[in-house]
């Protein structure tokens, strides 16, 4: 019931992972939620987040912002780092999904996403065919919307983990 929302794997930050493996492994394209997955909500790009979009450029990656805020919000953001975006994403829906692939030149299989959210990023992702990276917000201060959607997250959380235990008791 909840594995539609399962990320392939949970890290406590989109700035441990390890992209120059992935690239190894044939990824070419990064699809970034920015709220919460880069920076604290609202928050312009900063010397961190500049540093990794620089690092993926020159590993030899494409990157996007999807992002269902306006765009002066993302625009602000990308002015620093210099990628592809999209606004008003409408995640969950995959279709924003397959539109950064075909503007990054990549498909599902060489495309990972990066994204502090279950209900909408991680899902999305899921049903475009995307290689999902939940991270673990970076500020505790969100909108109430979010807020909300929070205590659901923690439930299928638990599962996940649950999951995950299991799996690597059974290796």
């Amino acid at each position: 019931m909840f594995r539609r929302f399962y990320p392939n794997e949970y890290l406590d930050s989109a700035y441990q992972i390890n992209f120059e493996d992935f690239y190894k492994r044939g990824y070419r394209g990064v699809i970034f939620d920015v709220d919460n997955t880069l920076v604290p909500h609202g928050a312009p790009a900063d010397a961190r987040a500049i540093q990794l979009f620089e690092r993926l450029k020159g590993i030899g990656y494409d990157a996007m912002l999807l992002s269902n805020n306006k765009e002066p919000r993302v625009k602000m953001f990308n002015d620093a780092v210099q990628v592809h975006y999209i606004f008003k994403a409408n995640k969950p829906s995959p279709q924003n999904y397959r539109k950064a692939m075909e503007q990054m030149h990549t498909q599902k299989e060489t495309t990972l996403f990066v994204g502090d959210q279950l209900f909408t990023d991680v899902w999305g992702a899921n049903k475009a065919g995307i290689y999902t990276i939940l991270v673990k917000p970076i500020h505790p201060k969100e909108e109430i919307q979010i807020v909300l959607k929070r205590y659901l997250e923690k439930i299928v959380l638990y599962f996940y983990k649950r999951k995950i235990r299991r799996e690597s008791n059974e290796r």
